[in-house]
């Protein structure tokens, strides 16, 4: 009886705790709004923003955390560690960014760094209790990129809410989402004005219970 006790007492302890340190990443290819989504909700709950976006790509290259994010809905409160990662791509050619205005070295250089990011992006996936996956909606899902973020995520078992960013846009489709990836809940959103924003706090409490 004692035994039994203990075991019931150290799993409750155990859930405890994971639920008290919950990592929630963000993900997904560059440009999809993964930056504007971070600085939407640290903005919301902790007063000010996790990092730097751009309309260049991969410029968030190494990964961001704000720890102890504290959000309520529902007269709920749920606390975890923010994690905002690099974007995931298959290619960086960094002649991309010299198109882009930058010169030659500097644009090699950020290659680099884009492509240590997205490899340190795939190792955090392993630390993580839960993960938003940001898509812009007005481009075509059904992208090779996407299709290995949500691979290395169904591999993991790690519960996903995808969400469809930029709804704001006139060309904005979340049906093309939903189609691309059934197995997953798709919510549209709009990171930068705000749209949707309260009905997404709400889901990221189902996503983690």
């Amino acid at each position: 009886m004692i035994q039994k006790f203990k075991d019931f007492f150290f799993s409750i302890l155990s859930i405890f705790n994971q639920k008290k340190h919950i990592k929630l990443g963000i993900y997904g290819p560059p440009n999809g709004g993964k930056t504007t989504l971070a600085n939407r909700i640290c903005q919301d709950w902790l007063g000010e923003a996790m990092g730097e976006a751009s309309s260049i790509a991969h410029e968030t290259r190494e990964i961001q955390q704000k720890e102890k994010v504290q959000v309520e809905s529902n007269g709920k409160k749920l606390s975890f560690n923010l994690i905002d990662t690099p974007g995931i791509a298959t290619k960086i050619d960094y002649e991309d960014f010299i198109k882009k205005g930058m010169k030659k070295k500097e644009a090699q250089g950020r290659a680099k760094e884009a492509t240590k990011g997205v490899i340190e992006a795939i190792k955090w996936l392993d630390n993580m209790d839960a993960v938003l996956v940001v898509l812009d909606s007005t481009k075509n899902p059904y992208d090779q990129v996407n299709i290995t973020i949500i691979g290395n995520l169904a591999a993991r078992d790690i519960p996903v809410l995808i969400l469809g960013n930029k709804t704001d846009l006139k060309r904005s489709n979340l049906k093309k989402i939903e189609a691309a990836f059934p197995q997953y809940p798709v919510l549209g959103v709009s990171a930068e004005y705000g749209d949707n924003i309260e009905d997404f706090y709400k889901e990221i409490f189902k996503l983690v219970k």
